[in-house]
C-alpha cells in the first residue's frame, strides 16, 4: 500500500529592501500563497517594526476576515493603512521620517494551513542641502550602502556619468566594510567632495557591482542633486513692462536679479525699494535716467551692480500759430504752424472738413478766396508710439467786399449863374440858382468819389473817399448825413458855399455854395433831388466823378 501526504506550506514573498526620500510615502508589500492542501478558513496578518540592531519589535498592525485594526500609541498610529486580498498585504507609510529606517516584518498566519513571516528594510534618503562653495574642505556630499552581499560588493562615485576618482583636496571617498554574523558583506560608502559653483546642476551617482555566477551585476542608486549656496556675482537689470517704449502715465515694473544662491534682497539707487522689483506708477518724463540695483548680500564697496537707461516719452500739447482764429483779405496769403514738442520724431497732416489739406508742421494758404473760409485742424501723431498723440486748431475768417452793392452818390450845388459839369447822372435837375446830380455807381473794393460844380465865378470841388473795411458803414453815415445837411439847407438853418459863413435863408447866394451826399438807398431820389426853396437847377450845373480819392 502507497500512502500519499499532502504537505502543509506556506509561501511568502517581500522585498528584501524599499527605498524612499524622506517625506514621500512608502509602499511595502507581503504576498502570500497557501498550498492546496491546506486552504485555511481563517487567515491572520500582522506587521511589525523593529529598529536596527534592536531584538524587541513591536506590532502596528492587525487584520483578519473580520476586522482590520491600526495599533493605538504607536510612532505609526495615523500614518499607516494596510490594504489587504486573500493573496496580499500591503502597508503604506505616509510622510516618512529618519526614524523610519527600520526593519518591518510581514505575519501571515493561517492556523492549521501554516504561518510564515518576512522582513524588509525600508531604508530612507535625505538630499543634502546648503552645502557652502565657500568651504575650503571637501563637504560630505552623499553616503550609498550595500548590504548582505557575497562576495565583498564594491561602490563607485559618478558626478554626471563620470566616475570620480580620489584627489587630494577635491574628491574624497571613505568606504567602511562590515562582515555580518551570517558571514555576508555590508559596505558603506561616503563621498566627501569640494563643491563649486558650476556644481550646482551636477548629479551624483553611487553605482553598486557584485558577483553572480558567471557574471558581475550592477545597480545604481537614485541621482543626488545639490544645493549649493553661493555668493552674487553678476546682477542684471530690465524693464519687465511695459513692453516697447514707454509714454508718461505708464506703470513700469523693472526686475533685478543676481546669480547668487539663495536670490539675495535688492535695493534700487533711484528709489527707496527692496526686494527684485521695483514699480513706478504715472511715469513723467522726470523719470528718465538711469536705475540701478545692488545685492544686499554683497560688501557695499563691491561693484557688483544692474543698470537699465529708463527713457520715458512725451508728447506736448499742440502749438497753432495764429491762435484760435485769423481774419485774411480776398488774395491775401498765410502760413499756419503746428508744433508740438516731442522726444520722438512727429508726423503732422492737416485737415479741413474731415479732408486732408496738407502735411508737415507748416500749412501754406495761398490767394484766399471765400471757399479758404473754416477750420483748420492739425493732428500731431508719434509714429513710432501710436498712442501718443495731439491737435490743434485755427479758423480762418475771409473779409471781402460785397461787390454786388449799389452806392448812389448826391451832389447839390447852390450857387448863381451855375454851369453843372458832372457825371453820367441817373438823374440830372437844375433851376437857376440850384443843381442836383445824382449817379450810382458798383461798389468795388476800392473807390472814390468827387462833385465838380464850375460856373464863369469858378470852380468848386468836393469829394468823398472809400475804403475797402469800412466803406459800407461811411456810405450809410454819409447818407445820414447828407440827407441832415439837405434838409437845413431846405430851412435856412445853414449856408451853403466855400466860406461856409453865409446864411442859407438869404436871397443871394454864393456861387461856392456846393452840398454833397453819400446815399446807398436809391428810394430816397425824390427827396434829396428836390431843389432848394423849391427851385430847378440850371442847365449849366455839373458834377464829375473822378477815381482818385479825395476827403470830404
Amino acid at each position: 500500500m502507497v500512502l500519499y501526504v499532502d504537505t502543509i506550506y506556506v509561501d511568502l514573498a517581500v522585498d528584501d529592501s524599499v527605498e524612499v526620500y524622506l517625506g514621500d510615502s512608502a509602499q511595502i508589500s507581503c504576498q502570500y500563497n497557501f498550498s492546496a492542501a491546506s486552504q485555511p478558513s481563517v487567515v491572520m496578518i500582522q506587521w511589525f517594526v523593529r529598529a536596527v540592531g534592536n531584538s524587541s519589535r513591536m506590532r502596528i498592525f492587525y487584520g483578519d476576515d473580520s476586522q482590520q485594526m491600526v495599533d493605538d500609541n504607536t510612532p505609526y498610529s495615523g500614518r499607516i493603512a494596510v490594504t489587504s486580498d486573500q493573496q496580499a498585504s500591503l502597508l503604506a507609510i505616509q510622510d516618512v521620517r529618519l526614524s523610519d529606517e527600520r526593519e518591518f516584518f510581514c505575519q501571515v498566519n493561517g492556523l492549521a494551513a501554516g504561518n510564515a513571516e518576512g522582513k524588509t528594510h525600508l531604508r530612507v534618503f535625505g538630499v543634502l542641502t546648503g552645502i557652502s562653495v565657500t568651504n575650503e574642505l571637501p563637504s560630505k556630499v552623499a553616503s550609498c550602502e550595500a548590504r548582505n552581499g557575497f562576495p565583498k560588493p564594491n561602490i563607485t562615485w559618478y558626478r554626471n556619468s563620470t566616475p570620480l576618482l580620489p584627489a587630494q583636496g577635491h574628491v574624497n571617498v571613505l568606504t567602511l566594510v562590515t562582515r555580518e554574523s551570517n558571514g555576508f558583506y555590508s559596505v558603506q560608502s561616503t563621498l566627501e567632495y569640494k563643491v563649486l559653483k558650476e556644481d550646482k546642476d551636477a548629479q551624483f551617482v553611487c553605482e553598486v557591482s557584485f558577483s553572480v555566477p558567471g557574471a558581475v551585476r550592477t545597480a545604481e542608486s537614485k541621482a543626488v542633486n545639490l544645493t549649493i549656496y553661493y555668493p552674487t556675482t553678476m546682477v542684471e537689470l530690465w524693464k519687465e513692462s511695459p513692453q516697447g517704449l514707454v509714454k508718461e502715465g505708464d506703470t513700469v515694473e523693472l526686475r533685478c536679479q543676481g546669480d547668487g544662491n539663495p536670490p539675495p534682497p535688492f535695493v534700487f539707487s533711484r528709489e527707496q525699494s527692496r526686494g527684485n522689483v521695483l514699480m513706478l506708477s504715472a511715469v513723467s518724463r522726470k523719470d528718465s535716467g538711469v536705475y540701478r540695483c545692488r545685492p544686499l548680500d554683497v560688501e557695499p564697496l563691491a561693484e557688483v551692480t544692474g543698470d537699465v537707461q529708463l527713457t520715458v516719452h512725451y508728447l506736448d500739447p499742440a502749438v497753432v500759430v495764429p491762435k484760435d482764429s485769423e481774419v485774411m483779405f480776398k488774395g491775401e496769403s498765410l502760413t499756419a504752424t503746428c508744433n508740438a514738442l516731442s522726444s520722438l520724431k512727429t508726423s503732422t497732416v492737416w485737415y479741413k472738413d474731415g479732408k486732408q489739406v496738407g502735411t508737415g508742421n507748416t500749412l501754406l494758404l495761398q490767394d484766399a478766396t471765400y471757399e479758404t473760409t473754416g477750420e483748420y485742424v492739425c493732428e500731431v501723431t508719434v509714429p513710432s508710439l501710436p498712442a501718443l498723440h495731439t491737435s490743434g486748431f485755427v479758423h480762418i475768417i475771409i473779409a471781402f467786399i460785397l461787390t454786388k452793392c449799389v452806392c448812389v452818390c448826391v451832389c447839390v450845388c447852390v450857387c448863381v449863374c451855375v454851369s453843372f459839369q458832372g457825371w453820367h447822372e441817373v438823374v440830372s435837375k437844375a433851376n437857376e440858382h440850384t443843381a442836383h446830380s445824382v449817379v450810382s455807381v458798383k461798389v468795388t473794393s476800392d473807390i472814390s468819389a468827387l462833385c465838380n460844380a464850375s460856373n464863369d465865378m469858378g470852380t468848386e470841388i468836393k469829394g468823398n473817399g472809400v475804403i475797402i473795411v469800412v466803406i459800407i458803414l461811411c456810405i450809410l453815415l454819409l447818407a445820414i448825413l447828407g440827407s441832415i445837411l439837405y434838409f437845413l439847407h431846405k430851412k435856412g438853418k445853414i449856408p451853403c458855399g466855400r466860406s461856409g459863413k453865409q446864411e442859407i435863408s438869404k436871397e443871394n447866394t454864393t456861387k461856392d455854395d456846393i452840398v454833397v451826399e453819400m446815399k446807398t438807398n436809391p428810394m430816397e431820389e425824390a427827396v434829396l433831388l428836390k431843389g432848394v426853396n423849391g427851385d430847378k437847377k440850371s442847365p449849366s450845373d455839373q458834377v464829375t466823378m473822378s477815381p482818385e480819392p479825395t476827403a470830404l
